[in-house]
């Protein structure tokens, strides 16, 4: 947590709720396998990975991010997300969120930047393409 408050007026951060992680996983999702970086397409991706975490889908890799599960933490295998600023940008990045601005602590309300920024991807990925964090630098 005091890794948190460093960074803390540099990034916009809060509590994702499940909905918000599954979408992340399948739009945005990335392990390390055998040191080659591999979206999360299929689950034999995820079972040859976590296999001796007992995770063998992507369903119980979502599962085990949203409760915090100690193993997957040592397991390294999750990549970070890669996402752009959210549709509409972000309005006051010097201010903190409690006072009107972007950075800080959002709470539940992250999920609306999540959703902002994951937009993007989806309308990208319906045109026909497919091209291959929870902080956000600002």
């Amino acid at each position: 947590m005091n890794m948190l408050r460093r960074v803390e007026p540099y990034v916009t951060y809060g509590y994702p709720n499940l909905k918000s992680v599954r979408e992340l996983i399948y739009n945005r999702g990335y392990g390390k396998l055998q040191k080659q970086i591999i979206p999360l397409t299929k689950n034999c991706i995820i079972e040859q990975g976590l296999m001796k975490h007992t995770i063998i889908c992507i369903e119980d890799l979502i599962h085990e991010i949203f409760t915090r599960d100690p193993y997957l933490k040592k397991a390294n295998f999750l990549w970070s997300f890669k996402l752009k600023e959210p549709l509409g940008g972000f309005k006051k990045k010097s201010n903190h969120y409690v006072e009107g601005g972007d950075r800080g602590n959002r709470e539940n309300y992250i999920n609306e930047v999540i959703k902002r920024m994951n937009k993007i991807f989806i309308d990208f990925v319906t045109e026909g393409f497919r091209d291959h964090i929870l902080y956000f630098n600002l």
